[in-house]
């Protein structure tokens, strides 16, 4: 498919994000676009300055895009972590996500990306899922949402709020199936060989 007609998703860095968020999403969602292109999406990553950004770990990820030059985008995924934190009172930022939220498709979160939808006021009355040890910060920024601590993730339709870090790989696959088709998601699934198997504690 060509490039001028590809649907696009773009994964917001920002100061203080959490590396997995962001990374792991991404290494589902741009294997995915690279590998089946005839799918017709596309990923790039997106910093308000188009500046590259420090993660809360330390890892320095460089953007492909500003806020200004960044193309339109279908869905949109917002990344969690200790950034997140002073997003909950940036009313720049979370007036940016009102803005945003008229024109994107499919709105998506990764940990405590979900709690500044809730602040924007983008999760009303809505099921929603964060990392277990936000959960009610979560409740409290909004008391009408549903909160479900026991879910990876949470698909409300246009919305989609995942659990914390490693539960944002679980939902970008899910929005592969999505997207494209369960088949699809689990030929990304074995190509990046995720099957998850943790040692026991």
């Amino acid at each position: 498919m060509a490039n001028n007609s590809a649907r696009r998703i773009g994964i917001l860095l920002f100061p203080d994000v959490e590396e997995l968020d962001a990374i792991g999403p991404w290494e589902v969602l741009s294997h995915w676009t690279r590998a089946y292109p005839d799918d017709g999406w596309k990923v790039f990553c997106f910093s308000a300055d188009g500046e590259p950004v420090t993660c809360a770990k330390g890892l320095t990820v460089a953007a492909h895009h500003s806020l200004t030059d960044m193309p339109s985008i279908d869905v949109l995924l917002h990344p969690g972590g200790r950034g997140t934190r002073p997003q909950l009172t940036d009313e720049k930022h979370l007036e940016w996500l009102r803005s945003r939220r008229r024109s994107i498709r499919l709105l998506t979160s990764v940990c405590t990306g979900s709690l500044v939808f809730a602040a924007a006021g983008l999760l009303r009355g809505r099921p929603a899922t964060t990392h277990w040890a936000s959960l009610d910060r979560l409740a409290e920024l909004d008391p009408t949402i549903d909160v479900r601590p026991d879910d990876r993730f949470v698909d409300d339709g246009d919305v989609v709020t995942s659990a914390g870090i490693s539960a944002g790989i679980d939902m970008a696959l899910h929005l592969v199936a999505r997207l494209s088709s369960a088949e699809r998601a689990r030929q990304v699934r074995r190509d990046i060989q995720y099957d998850p198997q943790p040692p026991s504690l």
